[in-house]
C-alpha cells in the first residue's frame, strides 16, 4: 500500500512541476499580449485584435493549472484547515471529509465536460467547444476551454494521491511543516 501511494505522489509531484510551468507560461503569455496590445494601442495606434482574446485566454489557463499547483501545496482555501494539523485516525477522517467536498464538486465538472446528460460526447463541455471557433483567433476553442476539465483532473490526482499517503500512514509533503501530534 505504501509503495503505490509513493508512487501515485510521484506522479501527482511530476504533474504538478508540469502544471507549474504551464501555468508560469501561460502567465508570460498573458503578460506579453497585454503588453503588445498596450504599446499597438497608446504608442503605434494600430491594437491587433487578436492580443486582447489570447491574454484572456492565457488568463484561464494560468489561473486553472495555478489551482491545481495551489491544491497539491496546501494553499487552497478550505473548510477543513484542520485535516493539515492531525495525523492518524483523526487526520485521515478529516481528509476523507475534506476530499469527499472536492470530489462533489471535480467529478461533475470531469463528468460534463466529456458528457452531456444524455451521454453524448459531442455535446459535453468539449465537444461544443471543438465545433467553436474562438472569436479574433483563427484556433478551435479546445484549446482554450481543456483548461478547466484538465486542472480538476489534476486536482483529483492530486487529493487521491495525498489521500493514499495517509491512508498508509504518512502525511503528504504539503501538510509536513504543520502537523502536530
Amino acid at each position: 500500500m505504501l509503495k503505490l501511494a509513493r508512487g501515485l505522489d510521484t506522479l501527482s509531484a511530476a504533474l504538478d512541476r508540469i502544471a507549474l510551468a504551464g501555468a508560469i507560461a501561460a502567465l508570460v503569455v498573458m503578460l506579453l499580449s497585454a503588453g503588445w496590445q498596450v504599446v499597438a494601442r497608446y504608442i503605434l495606434d494600430a491594437p491587433p485584435i487578436w492580443t486582447e482574446e489570447l491574454a484572456r485566454r492565457a488568463m484561464v489557463w494560468a489561473g486553472m493549472l495555478g489551482a491545481s499547483c495551489a491544491f497539491r501545496a496546501g494553499a487552497d482555501p478550505t473548510l477543513f484547515p484542520a485535516v493539515r494539523l492531525r495525523i492518524g485516525m483523526q487526520g485521515l477522517g478529516l481528509a476523507l471529509l475534506r476530499g469527499l467536498g472536492v470530489l462533489t464538486f471535480a467529478v461533475p465538472v470531469i463528468w460534463f465536460s466529456v458528457f452531456n446528460a444524455r451521454m453524448d460526447p459531442a455535446r459535453g463541455f468539449l465537444g461544443r467547444s471543438l465545433n467553436r471557433q474562438a472569436e479574433m483567433l483563427d484556433m478551435s476553442m479546445i484549446w482554450f476551454t481543456a483548461a478547466v476539465p484538465l486542472a480538476f483532473v489534476l486536482i483529483t490526482l492530486h487529493l487521491l494521491a495525498g489521500l493514499a499517503l495517509r491512508m498508509a500512514g504518512e502525511v503528504p509533503d504539503s501538510e509536513r511543516a504543520e502537523v502536530q501530534t
